[in-house]
């Protein structure tokens, strides 16, 4: 027992005698100390006490498109663990090709009588989808709060990353290397998220005299799939056309514009400069570590919770859309440039 609370005090950085008083169920010790402890049970595979283990405040539905992008798990595991914290049970929904859609879900969830929803980067974040089933959800007085993704006109708090501002970023970034040559590697535009990034792009090439107009520079965008595979087919058309700094709409998408050059017998990032986004779990141990754009996923996880949490006890959360800066996180993926 002994052992068993020394580890635990010093995995959750407390005094064994705060640790003890936490499994016996004793009084006077704040919240975050009594999180901090169970996280530290949980992490180092105890089993909690039947004492501990709080009665549900109630189900939250949590979609999310899918779990091969880490950042899907990142964001997951954040909104997750701020709901248990506040006494909430998530229920997590992943979506993969051909397996339950988000409507399907949403019906499964609601079977299970969920006091909310959020969604992350779902069917909203698509310009093409039909945004009649939110209203129909909030028509029913569901809390819902919508991540990732902007559709003006329905009754809900919406929180997403300035992708523009991410962008503009990279490319400032990849001008101030030295490289004239700079290219998109996008995914579908029907999605907000891509829009936006596009949007930013095309600014920020007239912006640092990459271009004469944003109709010029919208020859520097090669769009696929924000997967690996699209990431190098998009890449490989950017290169093919001479571009030394790619700038990618995900980590993902960026390990395939790595994989594109090495296919060239270019090397990363003395004869290509790759930027990525996201800033995905691990994504600084690839070859080489990443330079990326972060989402800053524990924020917006926060102001999502946050504000779900107010439009269940009633005092409502602003309708307006919460952005979010990136920030760019330089690793060895880019470099300056030698030669034109």
């Amino acid at each position: 027992m002994r052992t068993r609370l020394t580890d635990l005090a010093e995995q959750a950085g407390v005094s064994t005698a705060t640790v003890s008083r936490v499994l016996n169920g004793k009084s006077g010790v704040a919240s975050e100390t009594r999180q901090a402890v169970l996280q530290a049970l949980d992490l180092l595979g105890y089993e909690r006490p039947e004492k501990l283990r709080n009665r549900s405040a109630g189900l939250i539905g949590l979609v999310v498109p899918e779990l091969t992008n880490p950042v899907f798990p990142a964001f997951a595991q954040q909104v997750e663990s701020m709901l248990s914290q506040r006494g909430y049970t998530p229920l997590l929904c992943t979506q993969s090709a051909g397996g339950t859609t988000e409507d399907e879900y949403v019906e499964i969830l609601l079977e299970h009588d969920v006091d909310g929803i959020v969604f992350i980067s779902g069917l909203h974040a698509d310009t093409t989808a039909n945004m009649t089933r939110y209203e129909k959800l909030r028509a029913r007085g569901l809390p819902i709060v919508l991540v990732n993704g902007f559709a003006a006109g329905i009754d809900a708090p919406f929180v997403s990353p300035d992708d523009s501002a991410a962008t503009r970023l990279a490319v400032r970034h990849l001008v101030s290397l030295g490289h004239r040559k700079v290219g998109l590697a996008i995914g579908p535009d029907r999605f907000v998220p891509t829009r936006r990034k596009i949007d930013g792009f095309l600014a920020a090439m007239v912006q640092q005299g990459l271009a004469d107009d944003e109709v010029a520079a919208r020859g520097h965008v090669a769009s696929s799939l924000f997967t690996v595979e699209g990431g190098q087919a998009a890449a490989g058309e950017l290169l093919d056309a001479g571009h030394t700094g790619i700038v990618c709409g995900s980590d993902l998408m960026a390990l395939g514009a790595i994989r594109a050059a090495r296919s060239r017998d270019l090397r990363v990032p003395d004869d290509v400069s790759v930027v990525g986004y996201d800033d995905s779990p691990l994504i600084a141990f690839t070859d080489p570590p990443l330079t990326t754009v972060r989402q800053p996923v524990a924020s917006m996880a926060q102001a999502a919770v946050t504000a779900l949490v107010a439009e269940i006890s009633g005092s409502g959360a602003p309708r307006s859309e919460l952005l979010f800066e990136p920030e760019l996180v330089v690793r060895e993926s880019t470099a300056a440039r030698t030669a034109d």
